[in-house]
């Protein structure tokens, strides 16, 4: 399974993917921002795939121009009940670092959330001490949660509401950078079919409130799409003075 917009792929997690994954987690320069710090044998490793790898979580390797350049998740999605979920998200490649590809996976997982699965608050977890995630997070929507203010590990969370405020320049500008392609593809794979989870996303869209196109591309692979851009006109070229997408870090 795929999400792709902006240039950028989010891939979901296979088992193929654990030993790239934890030799990320084990680094030193991404275990430091993490409230988890002890390290991943392959056995925690494959115990936790076992334990995310279904409907209610998500999570997936951030891919830009054939490079895999991090992880973003989001989890413990509550369909039928408050519609609230946690994300979380980090960059491996120092490369992509302060480039936009993290503010675009970002962007990704929180619109097919609020969008395409009307889902309601977001949470995510940040430590008090990293100062660029909680600066860029809050560019986002994001506020901190009643009580927090002295928790190292704190809670924030975000409305859709505070996300459409926040973002609309950044979607913008994003999209300009892009090449202006606002819809948001979902690409099923014959392993998605023979997993059922390509089934439980038909069966969903069957009842989706907004249209839904569907097609095949040149692999056999079924791509749901629908446009989640903004009504402005959007003209591929240079971003308009004023207007960034600051990276986000972990």
């Amino acid at each position: 399974m795929r999400l792709v917009k902006y240039g950028v792929t989010l891939r979901r997690i296979t088992e193929n993917d654990l030993e790239l994954l934890r030799n990320w987690r084990n680094s030193e320069q991404i275990k430091k921002f993490m409230h988890f710090r002890e390290f991943i044998t392959p056995e925690m490793q494959r115990k936790w795939f076992e334990s995310v790898n279904n409907p209610d979580n998500y999570y997936y390797i951030i891919e830009y121009r054939e490079n895999s350049i991090g992880l973003i998740n989001e989890k413990n999605f509550d369909r039928t009940g408050t519609g609230t979920t946690e994300s979380g998200i980090f960059i491996a490649d120092e490369n992509f670092s302060n480039s936009h590809v993290p503010v675009c996976a970002s962007l990704i997982l929180i619109e097919i959330n609020l969008y395409w699965f009307n889902g309601k608050d977001s949470y995510i977890r940040i430590l008090r001490d990293n100062y660029r995630s909680v600066n860029y997070n809050r560019q986002l929507g994001y506020v901190l949660c009643p009580g927090q203010e002295q928790v190292d590990n704190q809670l924030y969370v975000m409305t859709r509401k505070n996300f459409e405020i926040k973002t609309r320049k950044i979607i913008r500008a994003a999209l300009r950078l892009s090449g202006g392609d606002s819809n948001l593809y979902i690409i099923m794979e014959k392993t998605d079919y023979n997993s059922g989870l390509a089934q439980a996303y038909e069966n969903f869209f069957r009842n989706y409130p907004l249209k839904v196109d569907k097609k095949t591309d040149e692999r056999g692979n079924t791509v749901f799409y629908y446009d989640m851009g903004i009504q402005d006109p959007v003209r591929p070229g240079k971003l308009d003075p004023g207007i960034e997408i600051t990276p986000i870090i972990y």
